[in-house]
């Protein structure tokens, strides 16, 4: 198969071009609106710009936290429309469509207005942005699964690929599988387990076209999935077949195995045999009945 399916990844990729930190600052301006940072703005100075918070939101968010007017809770969110996106955009969805993973920041943007308490300290704006990026998570984690996996071998089989990172820059080669589960502090066993999770995520389609080792096109899987063998179902009564002949006596055998398996005649039989073809009929057809009352008990 040309290639191979990659999982997806269920956490948002690094930047480029400037830190997370400097990824996440909203707008200074009047109308507290969040932006994405300026692409052109050189590392250094983008990761050293502090996380300021909007004024404005940060008013709007403490005093929805004391009123709960719900015509507060609907400009905080219209003021981070652009943010919640913008969170969205950063992760991965091969499997999910972006407009239900911009719903899903959304939710994640609402529990964190309905959930800030200002007396804790800290801003509006540090405490949704975790939250909205767990609620895709969890998104990510729980619904889009091709197939349903326990949850503790999801979670482990999500940072194999970290896991295996780590470990070659650490010993210069790929880990083998012991090393991998000492690191992640399970047994071999539950590690294999989670690597058979993986595949379960994006499972191939009956539709992938498959290729030979010399590049030719060899056609879809459909096309080279087997089908049921009808034989199958006749080994039971084969075998039961074979333990019946052993029970007849020894001319019996050889007269049923030469007829029936070497496919001779009868007159081939006797001649083979140095008798009659009639003693040779008579001898098979009480073979026969023999055989019938062995199977019928």
């Amino acid at each position: 198969m040309a290639g191979t399916l990659e999982y997806p990844s269920m956490s948002p990729p690094a930047p480029t071009t400037h830190e997370p930190e400097a990824a996440l600052v909203p707008d200074e301006e009047e109308d507290g609106t969040w932006s994405p940072p300026d692409p052109s703005l050189a590392g250094e100075e983008a990761s050293l710009s502090p996380p300021a918070p909007s004024r404005q939101a940060e008013r709007l968010a403490a005093e929805f936290a004391k009123t709960r007017d719900p015509r507060l809770r609907d400009r905080i969110v219209l003021m981070h429309d652009r943010m919640v996106r913008y969170l969205a955009s950063r992760f991965d969805s091969r499997l999910s469509p972006q407009e239900d993973v911009v719903q899903v920041a959304y939710i994640g943007l609402i529990s964190a207005i309905d959930r800030f308490d200002p007396k804790k300290g800290g801003s509006f704006i540090t405490y949704a942005i975790p939250t909205i990026v767990g609620e895709i998570k969890r998104y990510f984690r729980d619904q889009t699964w091709v197939l349903k996996a326990p949850r503790k071998l999801r979670d482990l089989g999500l940072n194999l690929k970290k896991l295996c990172q780590e470990l070659e820059q650490k010993l210069g080669r790929s880990p083998s599988v012991q090393e991998m589960a000492e690191a992640a502090q399970v047994s071999e066993e539950r590690l294999l387990q989670a690597m058979e999770v993986n595949r379960a995520y994006v499972p191939c389609s009956l539709d992938t076209c498959l290729y030979g080792r010399d590049g030719s096109r060899k056609g879809p899987v459909s096309e080279c999935v087997g089908e049921s063998d009808a034989e199958i179902r006749c080994i039971e009564e084969r075998d039961a077949f074979k333990q019946a002949i052993a029970l007849l006596n020894p001319r019996q055998q050889q007269i049923i195995h030469l007829r029936f398996y070497d496919e001779l005649s009868q007159a081939e039989v006797a001649r083979q045999l140095g008798i009659s073809q009639m003693h040779v009929s008579r001898l098979e057809r009480q073979a026969l009945r023999d055989l019938q009352r062995i199977m019928a008990n």
